[in-house]
């Protein structure tokens, strides 16, 4: 690979092209002798909008053929939202760098309602999520969870034609689009707990391109890698992916990781949480020891459908 010119596999939709864009120009102000090209791509994930994700094999349908354009060389690394990176990465992979976090809570989006709260009995809201359905459903039974896909622009299209009374969506994708003054109202990790990696975005490369991990490195965030590192170790240890309504998010307070976690039943009607505190640097075991607390409070039973 030649160092000074790279290629960015990126899906195509707006929203990722922004986030390849936005890794161009950040690798360009560290090294502007660098020329930088953007792979756009249409994943089976972007193509199959009829099922949910959780029945046709979960977030990897985002990332596979971006995988494969770099096995074959035709790219060099791939930017993703960190939340759809699946939990094990190809053998040959790696994350080089995760990049400090947008916003990461989910939110509402509505031109009728300001606030979930405030949505009568058999309101319809739209979620591709069924760790935010879960918690819906358990903090308020009374609203109707409907899936909703689609990239970003086609679910907003489909709330504008009246499909559905409001959305619920991650905060940083609008953020990064400039479409903050679609959000209506946040809603707090206390009440739904966000994705691994929620807000974040994450580098991946082939693992044998040393030249390549170096140069990307720059671009980590030391407190948002061991968040995410946590994150998605707590969800490795519990087989975690869209397939299963679960939530874990870390933040770093006072110099400790705090991290919190949570497995649902897709109706909402059994939730068990955890949280555990420590040092940034034990990141990964922290991850360990939140999936085994919730374990210990029954998670398996869920885990095993």
């Amino acid at each position: 690979m030649n160092i000074n010119h790279l290629v960015i596999a990126s899906r195509e939709s707006r929203l990722a092209l922004w986030q390849a864009r936005h890794v161009r120009s950040a690798l360009l102000r560290l090294y502007p002798a660098c020329a930088i090209e953007i792979l756009g791509m249409t994943t089976q994930g972007d193509r199959i909008l009829d099922v949910s994700l959780s029945k046709i094999g979960g977030k990897g349908l985002f990332v596979k053929e971006l995988e494969t354009a770099m096995a074959e060389g035709r790219a060099d690394f791939a930017v993703h939202s960190a939340k759809d990176v699946p939990m094990l990465l190809p053998p040959g992979f790696r994350i080089a760098a995760t990049l400090r976090r947008e916003d990461p809570r989910d939110c509402l989006v509505s031109s009728r309602f300001s606030s979930l709260e405030a949505m009568p009995n058999g309101a319809r809201v739209g979620s591709s999520s069924l760790r935010r359905e879960a918690q819906m459903r358990e903090r308020l039974p009374h609203l109707s969870v409907i899936p909703v896909r689609g990239n970003l622009d086609t679910r907003l299209a489909k709330l504008d034609r009246g499909e559905y009374d409001a959305l619920v969506l991650a905060a940083a994708g609008l953020k990064r689009l400039g479409l903050e003054e679609r959000i209506r109202g946040f809603i707090e990790p206390e009440h739904s707990l966000p994705a691994p990696g929620q807000g974040a975005l994450a580098i991946e490369c082939r693992d044998d391109h040393d030249e390549l991990i170096a140069l990307l490195a720059s671009l980590n965030d030391a407190e948002t890698d061991a968040c995410v590192r946590a994150e998605r170790a707590a969800s490795r240890a519990l087989s975690g992916s869209c397939q299963l309504p679960l939530g874990v998010y870390g933040v770093i307070e006072a110099g400790q990781l705090h991290l919190r976690g949570l497995v649902a039943t897709q109706d909402g009607q059994t939730v068990l949480r955890a949280q555990l505190r420590g040092a940034p640097r034990d990141a990964e075991s922290l991850g360990g020891e939140l999936a085994a607390q919730l374990r210990a409070l029954g998670a398996d039973r869920i885990l095993g459908g």
